[in-house]
């Protein structure tokens, strides 16, 4: 079983020649992370996996069936994204903000249920920040902010993850968190795929690596076929060394950075 998937797809990335097509399957209890350099267009495969760009080919599937065919509040229901960064449209208090993860199961003119504010509550809970909850939003740090919107995710109850840098603006102890909190999200049955930089927290969390390079290059599969110096450095343009602390990889640069164009893999396994 596929929770989501691409096939043939090409990103829409202007002024870029048509990269590698991507045939992807992400299963329930798996936890895809998405490596690249700046520019190599991550965000945009995220955006284009919610449907919010449109590919330049192929196309993106939903527990088998073609995106494009579900309503918006359909993809609400079944899909949660959480972008790097955003804006605040109108003041709203941190409770408030996690209930539009609940929206998506309203009838237009419906409020909140009792239900629906528990579901929330908890969400604030599992990201400690239910004491927080009758704050504005705008008062809060950047990682605070990053935490409310995770908690929004976790109250849509989605069946797929989608996340730019989760744990950006995080400080070490709830970068573990978030990362912990995917991580059982997976286990639930749910399919998680993350955009990161950190190719650390990628070794230690995620089991598939899709590999983007700036050219439109791409490779992918198990994480241990793609957690190799070689191919990093190429992805990088940059040495690393690697090591192993308690039982994980640990990557970590070496020497200066290469003027060498990276040479890539095409395409992957499952």
């Amino acid at each position: 079983m596929t929770v989501l998937g691409t096939q043939g797809l090409v990103m829409d990335i202007p002024e870029r020649p048509d990269g590698v097509p991507l045939d992807l399957e992400v299963r329930p209890g798996q936890i895809w992370g998405v490596l690249g350099p700046n520019g190599a267009g991550k965000t945009t495969l995220l955006q284009t996996l919610a449907g919010l760009r449109r590919p330049r080919r192929g196309r993106v599937l939903l527990d088998g069936w073609a995106l494009a065919a579900y309503r918006r509040k359909a993809v609400a229901r079944h899909l949660a994204v959480v972008f790097q960064e955003r804006q605040d449209g109108f003041p709203a208090t941190v409770l408030e903000t996690v209930l539009v993860g609940r929206h998506p199961y309203l009838a237009p003119w419906d409020m909140e249920s009792a239900e629906d504010i528990a579901i929330a509550r908890d969400a604030l809970a599992r990201m400690d920040l239910a004491a927080l909850e009758a704050r504005l939003v705008s008062t809060l740090s950047g990682g605070e902010r990053q935490r409310v919107a995770i908690a929004t995710a976790i109250a849509q109850t989605p069946s797929v993850w989608l996340a730019d840098e989760p744990t950006n603006h995080l400080d070490l102890r709830h970068q573990v968190a978030v990362m912990e909190l995917l991580r059982a999200e997976a286990r639930a049955g749910r399919g998680v795929f993350l955009c990161l930089h950190d190719i650390n927290l990628a070794a230690r969390w995620c089991d598939h690596l899709l590999l983007l390079y700036p050219d439109g290059e791409a490779c992918w599969g198990a994480a241990d076929r793609m957690l190799v110096p070689e191919a990093l450095e190429r992805l990088y343009g940059q040495p690393l060394a690697r090591a192993e602390v308690d039982g994980a990889q640990v990557f970590v640069p070496a020497g200066g950075a290469t003027s060498a164009r990276p040479q890539t893999r095409q395409g992957g396994t499952q």
